[in-house]
């Protein structure tokens, strides 16, 4: 009964993808309901602070750390995993789409100094960052639907400049340019995105890579930097 019942709710906000295994125990699947419910009233009680057109239930688990929360929208069926620290400061806040995962202990963050306010960071429906990932969005990273990463992926959308050999580099400021990944992707395990990355439609990113500039759709990339591997099609 708590199986289906389970099953229903989660297929309500995570569609048809969303099942149980049928090995687990009732005990555990308890314990992870309780957990639920306890994420779902913290995401409740976050509502009323974060940006206009954000929904319940969503779910946020302990240690979350929501700043500037009236430029952070999270949608229906969101969830935020343990110690995330998201800054929703920037040009363009931070928009989570419904049904997302946010991994444990990741970092969000637009904009790190006052001088320069960054662009944001936008993610959609059903898509998920894994545990541990970092998100340098000053320059703007806008991920796709249905979008699948694994832990420790980083995303880094500026570069200093150096051509005054007169002056400190961290005098000379940045150039940023936004990381793009589109729909239906699969990104490795500690995947880099340098600066004007694009990721095109259906690739996927192997464990490791560190990706600059474009990636033509339903490619298959790895490598230090990332070159073409084979493709889907």
């Amino acid at each position: 009964m708590l199986r289906t019942l389970i099953i229903r709710v989660g297929r309500r906000l995570k569609g048809d993808v969303f099942t149980i295994d049928p090995d687990l125990p009732g005990l555990s699947i308890l314990s992870f309901a309780t957990a639920r419910v306890i994420a779902a009233i913290r995401g409740f009680i976050a509502l009323p602070f974060l940006a206009p057109g954000s929904r319940c239930p969503s779910f946020i688990g302990s240690g979350v750390q929501l700043r500037t929360r009236r430029r952070i929208l999270i949608s229906r069926g969101a969830t935020i995993g343990d110690g995330v620290l998201i800054q929703g400061l920037s040009r363009n806040g931070v928009k989570i789409g419904s049904g997302v995962s946010i991994g444990a202990h990741s970092i969000i963050m637009p904009t790190s100094v006052m001088r320069n306010l960054g662009e944001g960071f936008t993610i959609g429906e059903n898509s998920g960052l894994g545990q541990y990932s970092f998100v340098g969005c000053g320059g703007g990273v806008y991920i796709g639907k249905n979008v699948i990463m694994g832990q420790f992926v980083s995303f880094h959308t500026e570069n200093h400049l150096y051509g005054d050999l007169d002056r400190p580099i961290i005098a000379q400021g940045v150039r940023r340019a936004p990381v793009i990944i589109e729909d239906d992707v699969w990104v490795g395990v500690k995947a880099t995105f340098l600066s004007g990355a694009h990721v095109g439609r259906g690739s996927i990113i192997a464990a490791g890579a560190v990706v600059r500039g474009e990636v033509a759709p339903y490619s298959i990339v790895g490598g230090v930097p990332a070159r073409v591997i084979g493709m889907r099609k």
